[in-house]
Formats: structure tokens, C-alpha cells, sequence
């Protein structure tokens, strides 16, 4: 059984993250967690700041080191047993109850710097040609897939990262609170936005939303829902590591 330190330092190599800049993002000493300093405890706040930063990490497995040491949510490896399920990093899926399981689809990738708006995607997608398709067995039923830009979902998604997505009716309604979204808006001054945001309700009243970014250095902004052009449920992502 591994030390809860040890463990944490297993999450620094999950995300490939250098260990120095690792603690500094978590406003930790990095020489708490070395040599005989390994196997002292760690304190509930230290915990609580992994575990915001890092929401996919399993609680149970950081504190006891029990079950996997991400949550339930991810894609496994199609190639690994029942028993012996390996987590791959590549590939993470969001499901709801509700999800009907696809064995084979052909998800269509498109390219949203090369359409007019991706607003069209949310009204016909018809109207546009995808540039390739992406087929991963056992995927909730996905509308359509895009490349993600920016930094606002780092470390959970990154530039370059793709992400399916299932659109949905941008009524208040039809909203799973908390969950990551595809969102189309258009501001007060009339410019228009793509972005990858966790979608929760606004404190400004029931007519807004607050979008809210992985990246603690973005700040959350509430919107009216007039502002909303179009929503997506995000389904799933797909990160590509090449090695040459």
C-alpha cells in the first residue's frame, strides 16, 4: 500500500506535469513530499486544494489508496479485461444515466475555424462537411466532434484536445447543472463566442447562467440565457500524444 504522498506524486505523472511547477500550482512545498518528508501525513485543506484542482481524481483512492485513482466516469481501454481495467489518459467519457450506449458510430469532426459560425452547427449540421469522422466503440450517441482551443479546461482538456459533443435546446430546462457544455454566445456588443465551460446556475436569478472554466486562473462570468446562441453536452474527449 502506497503513502498518501506517493500517491499525489502519482498524480503529478498522470498529468505529466513537472513536479516543481506541479506544487507550485498547488501551493505546496515540493520538499514536504521527498525523501523522509514522503511518509508524514498530509492535511485535510492540502487535500481539498488536489482534489479542486484535479476533479478527476478518485477521493478514495487519493485518502486510502482503495479502488482506481480515477473516478468512474472515464473510458477504459477497449483491450483490458473486467478485472484488470487500465485507465487510458487519451480518452475520457461523460456519461449520464439516461446515455444509450453506441457500439459503432461514426462521429463527424468538424472544423470550426473554416465555417462561418459554429452557431450553424447547432441549427443544421448538414449544412456543414466535416473533415474527417472519429468511430470509438461504446460511446454515448454524439452530433458532432471539434477541435478545443485555449487554456480555460486545462488540466482535464487542452488545446489540440477533440471533444464530442450532443446538442441540445438552449432552454433553461433541458440543462444538466454542472455538467461541461459546448456554449455559442453572442455578447451585448454583438461579438461572438465558442467556448468549453462547466455550466452552473448564475446567483443573478433563474434567466442567467454561469460559466465557469477548469483553469483556476479564469474567472467565472455569468450570462443571460438571450445571450445564448446554442449548447452542446460534451460526451466525450480525445487527446492524441505523438511521439514524433
Amino acid at each position: 500500500m502506497t503513502k498518501i504522498k506517493e500517491r499525489v506524486l502519482q498524480v503529478s505523472d498522470y498529468y505529466k506535469v513537472k513536479k516543481e511547477k506541479f506544487f507550485e500550482e498547488l501551493k505546496l512545498s515540493y520538499a514536504n513530499f521527498k525523501g523522509i518528508q514522503k511518509n508524514s501525513a498530509l492535511s485535510s485543506d492540502a487535500i481539498d486544494i488536489i482534489l479542486s484542482k484535479y476533479p478527476n481524481i478518485s477521493a478514495e483512492w487519493l485518502v486510502t489508496g482503495r479502488g482506481s485513482m480515477l473516478k468512474e466516469n472515464l473510458l477504459y481501454h477497449p483491450s483490458s479485461s473486467t478485472e484488470n481495467r487500465v485507465a487510458d489518459p487519451a480518452m475520457n467519457v461523460f456519461k449520464l444515466k439516461t446515455d444509450q450506449i453506441m457500439m459503432k458510430q461514426a462521429v463527424p469532426l468538424y472544423d470550426i475555424q473554416a465555417s462561418a459560425s459554429i452557431v450553424s452547427l447547432f441549427r443544421d449540421s448538414n449544412s456543414e462537411k466535416p473533415v474527417d469522422h472519429i468511430s470509438i466503440p461504446n460511446l454515448p450517441k454524439c452530433d458532432g466532434a471539434i477541435y478545443v482551443s485555449g487554456d480555460s479546461m486545462y488540466p482535464l482538456l487542452k488545446s489540440g484536445d477533440i471533444i464530442m459533443y450532443k446538442k441540445l435546446s438552449s432552454s433553461i430546462d433541458n440543462i444538466f447543472w454542472g455538467e461541461m457544455y459546448l456554449v455559442s454566445l453572442v455578447n451585448d456588443d454583438g461579438d461572438e463566442f465558442v467556448m468549453v465551460k462547466w455550466v452552473q446556475k448564475s446567483e443573478k436569478g433563474e434567466n442567467y447562467i454561469k460559466l465557469v472554466s477548469e483553469n483556476r486562473h479564469h474567472q467565472p462570468k455569468d450570462f443571460h440565457l438571450k445571450n445564448i446562441k446554442g449548447l452542446a453536452l460534451i460526451k466525450a474527449s480525445v487527446r492524441v500524444n505523438s511521439m514524433y
